[in-house]
């Protein structure tokens, strides 16, 4: 299948080339007509050739990337159903960028972990944070904290699906924060001790709801703060989409 592409590229190239040779060849000949007196090597009009040569050179630049472009585009990636007590939130994820952590949120999806859980931490201009916590407060037992696969590609934008953790990096495990609005605070960097927040995904229908719970009241509860006095509740997350799931 990627050999077509590649295939379309040759065309293009050997028709550029073509027309680039023809060009030429009828420049040399113009140059020719007009001073027909001048040497066996004709000047050809550089200004000419030199806007070829550019949009030969333009044309190569330009058709690479979007070969490249068009590999990420083409890519199926899998997406997910969220229904919550206030409605419904659809997320696509990432396992192109951060791979074991689609793998292990999957792995609670398909367990079945976040029926039940709530969003138990709500900040206006912020974010929303579930999938820890029953709806009486009290914690799920987890899988193994997983790699921190924060990265520069993907940030903590409006509307992406990140991973929640300790001040240890590597601490993430089935909790995870929608961003309400841009916390680019939360982004990896390249300086080694910022690792940032784990972007994987992103929702793609659903930020009226998104919106909706982060405007709800909150208070303290069981030694937390910003709950929600009214539960919040995740009735399931399912996939719609499997797509790639290994990001390969």
């Amino acid at each position: 299948m990627g050999e077509y592409p590649l295939l379309a590229e040759f065309l293009l190239i050997s028709r550029l080339t073509r027309i680039f040779r023809c060009t030429i060849a009828s420049a040399v000949h113009g140059a020719n007509k007009v001073n027909p007196n001048q040497s066996t090597l004709p000047v050809i009009p550089s200004l000419s050739v030199t806007h070829l040569l550019l949009v030969l050179l333009a044309s190569l630049a330009i058709s690479f990337p979007v070969l490249a472009g068009s590999d990420t585009v083409d890519q199926p990636l899998p997406q997910v159903r969220m229904e919550t007590s206030e409605g419904v939130i659809e997320i696509m994820l990432r396992p192109d960028v951060a791979p074991k952590t689609v793998e292990n949120f999957l792995s609670y999806v398909d367990s079945g972990f976040y029926e039940g859980t709530i969003f138990h931490r709500v900040i206006p201009g912020f974010m929303i944070q579930g999938g820890g916590f029953d709806r009486n407060l009290g914690r799920k037992d987890t899988r193994t904290p997983i790699p921190n696969e924060a990265s520069p590609t993907l940030r903590n934008l409006r509307g992406t699906l990140a991973m929640a953790r300790t001040s240890q990096p590597h601490s993430a495990t089935s909790q995870f924060f929608i961003n309400v609005v841009d916390n680019p605070y939360l982004n990896a960097s390249d300086n080694p001790r910022k690792w940032g927040y784990a972007v994987f995904g992103k929702v793609t229908e659903g930020m009226g709801v998104v919106d909706a719970i982060a405007r709800k009241q909150t208070g303290y509860s069981s030694g937390m703060a910003d709950v929600p006095n009214d539960p919040i509740i995740i009735r399931s997350i399912t996939v719609i989409d499997s797509g790639d799931a290994s990001g390969k």
